[in-house]
Order: structure tokens, then sequence, then C-alpha cells
């Protein structure tokens, strides 16, 4: 095994989720709900709005109408790894909030992530406009 394991991949796509890649401080997820885009889908709610950043970046609310303690974590951790995987995709410097909705909670990991590609679809859509 090579000294640095990470060796070319600067080379690459990138899929680490830094905590540059995230919406983290209140005033930001209040600023994105004042001046942000709407995107609805049956699952999920978006709020899109240009980025102070070079990136795009991702805020997560799932609140406890959603479910418990497990299905809120279930949720989020979806979500993040859609965005991670996927964010390579999105063009522009974005910050967007995802917002579950509590139909969310009963429905199985593949049509979350079914969801979660409709809602990105979308947001692309809306972004080219």
């Amino acid at each position: 095994m090579p000294a640095n394991r990470f060796a070319g991949v600067g080379d690459r796509l990138s899929f680490f989720f830094k905590k540059a890649d995230r919406i983290l401080k209140r005033a930001e997820f209040v600023e994105l709900s004042e001046i942000g885009r709407k995107v609805h889908t049956e699952l999920f709610l978006a709020l899109v709005a240009p980025g102070r950043t070079d990136r795009w970046r991702l805020g997560v609310t799932v609140s406890r109408r959603v479910g418990g303690a497990v299905q809120r974590t279930r949720i989020k951790r979806l979500v993040r790894e859609y965005f991670r995987l996927h964010r390579h995709l999105l063009k522009g410097q974005f910050d967007i909030n995802v917002i579950a909705k509590p139909a969310v909670a009963d429905r199985p990991n593949p049509a979350v992530y079914l969801a979660l590609q409709e809602l990105f679809e979308k947001v692309s859509r809306q972004i080219d406009r």
C-alpha cells in the first residue's frame, strides 16, 4: 500500500463531505428560508438560493413530526449521502436546505433515493431558468 493512500485523489472527483460543504449556522438557515426558491416533491421541500462560497452547500432539516430519532437520523444520513455522491452533477454555487416531509418516515431507502433524485432534478431545472 502506498505511503499516502489518497495519492492521486485530486485528479479524480472528490466524494468527501467536508464541514465547508454544510450549512451549519441558524442565521444561514433563516436567510435561506427567506430568500430561497422553493422546490416541492412528494417527500421533500428544498429551499435553494445562490451561495456565497465556491461550492454547493447542504443543510438538512428533519423535524420531530417526521418520526423518532432513529427515523430522523436515517433520513438525514440518506440526504447527505445522496448529495455527497451526486453534487458533481450540479452546476453553479448554491446553498440548499432539504426539508423532509412527514410522509418520508415510512418509505424504504430505495424510495427515498428516488425521491431525492426527483428533487435534485427539479432543483437543477429551476436554477437553469
